[in-house]
C-alpha cells in the first residue's frame, strides 16, 4: 500500500472508537435505491453505500460533518445536481466501478476539502471545468475511465498537492470508434511537470509528443508504476530501452499500436543496461492487444520478475521470444538461459501465426495457468517435466490443439496430461 493511501486510511480509522455513532454502513445490503432516511445523515461522518445495485441518487442530502463517502460498486446512472453541495468537510469520495455513470453532477466544486477522488471504471465522458476548485486533492484515480475524452486544459496542473495520479486505460474505448482525441492528450505530460509532490503515476499515452515530454522528466520517470500505449503514432515506434530504467514500472500495456517495424530495441545497449540493478526489475505484468505488426516480444528476457503475460490478436506475432535476435550478441547467452522464472500466468489468444513461445523447455516452476486460444500454429509448449513438479498447473485450450501438441518426451506429456481443461 502506498504511503499516502496508508496514511489516509490510518487517519480515517484512528478515531473509530470515539466516533462509532458517526458511522452509517449499508455496504452489500442489496439496495436498489438510496436509503429513504437521507435527512438522518446530518450527523454522519462516514457513510458507505458500496457494493449495492443503486441506480439513482435523486435527493440532495445535507451532510455538514461527512468526511468519507463510498458510492463505489453500484449501478449509478444519475446523481442529482447539487448532491455534493452540503458536504464541505468531505475528504474521501469513491465512485469507482459504476460503469453506467456518464457524468459528474453539477456542484462538485463545493467539495473544497476533498483529498481523494476515485472515478475509475466509470463511463464518465468529460471532466467538468469546476473540478479546478478541488485544490486540496492528493489522490485522483481515473483508471479505466475508458470513454473519457474531454479534460479541461490545465486541470491536472491545478492540483498542486497531488501525490497519486492514476490514468491507466483512459479513453481507450472511445477510440474504438473514433481515432481522434482531445488536444489535452497531446499536452498531458507537460501539465504534470509542475506537480512537485507527485509520488505515484499511472499514465496513458497516444501521442509521441506527450511521451517525449515524459521521457525528458526524471521526476515523472521515477514515480511511474504503469504505462499504457494506445493507438500510438504509427510512424513513430518507441524504443523499449527508454523504459528499461523506470525503477517503479510494474505494468506495461500496448493496445492497437500498429508500428510497421514493431518495437525498436538495441539489444547490445540492453545488454549493457542489464548489468545495472534496475533494468525492468519491477515489471510484473505486460499486456499486448491488437498490435498487428508485432512479430515478437523478445525484450521480455530482460524482465526477470514477470508474473503475467497476456498477448492477443497480434496477426504477425510468430514468436514470443526470438532466438534470432541474439545471433550476433554472444553476451546474451547468460541472460536468456532461464527467462520467466517467476511467471505465473500466460495467456495467448488469437495469435494465428504464433509458432513458438521459447525455443527450448523451461522449468517454469511458478506457473499456475496457461490459457491458449486460437493459436493453431503453436505446436509445442516450453514445458519440461520439472514444471509440474507435484503441482497442478491449469492449461486451457481447444481439444484439437491439445491433441496436436508435440512434447519433449513422454515423461513431460504424462506430467501435464491431467492439467488440461478443454474450453
Amino acid at each position: 500500500m502506498h504511503d499516502v493511501i496508508r496514511d489516509m486510511a490510518l487517519w480515517i480509522t484512528c478515531e473509530i472508537e470515539k466516533e462509532k455513532e458517526g458511522f452509517l454502513v449499508y455496504a452489500g445490503s442489496g439496495l436498489t435505491e438510496a436509503p429513504a432516511d437521507v435527512r438522518g445523515w446530518e450527523m454522519v461522518r462516514r457513510l458507505s453505500l458500496m457494493k449495492n445495485s443503486i441506480k439513482n441518487l435523486p435527493t440532495v442530502p445535507t451532510c455538514p460533518r461527512l468526511l468519507t463517502l463510498f458510492l463505489n460498486d453500484n449501478k449509478l446512472t444519475t446523481i442529482a445536481g447539487g448532491f455534493f453541495q452540503s458536504m464541505p468537510c468531505l475528504t474521501v469520495l469513491k465512485m469507482s466501478d459504476n460503469q453506467p455513470l456518464q457524468q459528474l453532477p453539477m456542484g462538485i466544486s463545493k467539495l473544497v476539502s476533498l483529498q481523494l477522488l476515485d472515478i475509475s471504471y466509470t463511463s464518465v465522458r468529460e471532466l467538468p471545468e469546476e473540478l479546478k476548485a478541488l485544490v486540496n486533492l492528493k489522490c485522483l484515480n481515473l483508471d479505466w475511465a475508458d470513454v473519457l475524452v474531454e479534460v479541461p486544459q490545465q486541470l491536472l496542473s491545478n492540483f498542486s498537492r497531488l501525490r497519486v495520479l492514476r490514468m491507466f486505460g483512459i479513453g481507450v474505448a472511445h477510440l474504438s470508434f473514433d481515432r481522434s482525441f482531445s488536444p489535452w492528450y497531446e499536452n498531458v505530460a507537460e501539465e504534470l511537470l509542475g506537480l512537485k509532490y507527485l509520488e505515484v503515476l499511472d499514465i496513458t499515452f497516444r501521442s509521441f509528443k506527450a511521451y517525449q515530454t515524459f521521457l525528458s522528466s526524471q521526476k515523472l520517470r521515477s514515480c511511474t508504476q504503469a504505462l499504457f500505449f494506445s493507438d500510438f503514432d504509427r510512424e513513430k515506434s518507441i524504443d523499449v530501452a527508454d523504459l528499461a530504467d523506470l525503477e517503479q514500472l510494474n505494468t506495461l500495456y500496448f493496445f492497437r499500436c500498429d508500428w510497421p517495424g514493431g518495437l525498436k530495441i538495441d539489444y547490445k545497449d540492453m545488454v549493457q543496461k542489464s548489468r545495472q540493478p534496475y533494468v525492468f526489475r519491477s515489471l510484473e505484468e505486460i499486456t499486448v492487444r491488437f498490435c498487428r505488426k508485432l512479430k515478437h516480444l523478445t525484450f521480455l528476457v530482460f524482465a526477470p520478475n514477470l508474473k503475467s503475460i497476456s498477448v492477443s490478436h497480434c496477426d504477425d506475432m510468430e514468436e514470443i521470444i526470438s532466438a534470432g535476435e541474439f545471433d550476433d550478441i554472444p553476451e546474451m547467452t547468460g541472460i536468456i538461459s532461464s527467462p520467466f522464472a517467476k511467471l505465473q500466468h500466460l495467456q495467448l489468444w488469437g495469435l494465428h501465426n504464433l509458432k513458438s513461445i521459447y525455443w527450448k523447455p523451461l522449468p517454469l516452476l511458478r506457473l499456475q495457468e496457461l490459457d491458449v486460444r486460437s493459436c493453431d500454429s503453436l505446436e509445442k509448449l516450453p514445458l519440461d517435466s520439472n514444471s509440474a513438479n507435484g503441482r497442478r498447473i491449469l492449461i486451457r485450450g481447444d481439444e484439437d490443439w491439445w491433441r496436436r501438441l508435440q512434447w519433449e518426451d513422454e515423461a513431460t506429456q504424462n506430467a501435464f496430461r491431467l492439467c488440461f481443461q478443454p474450453l
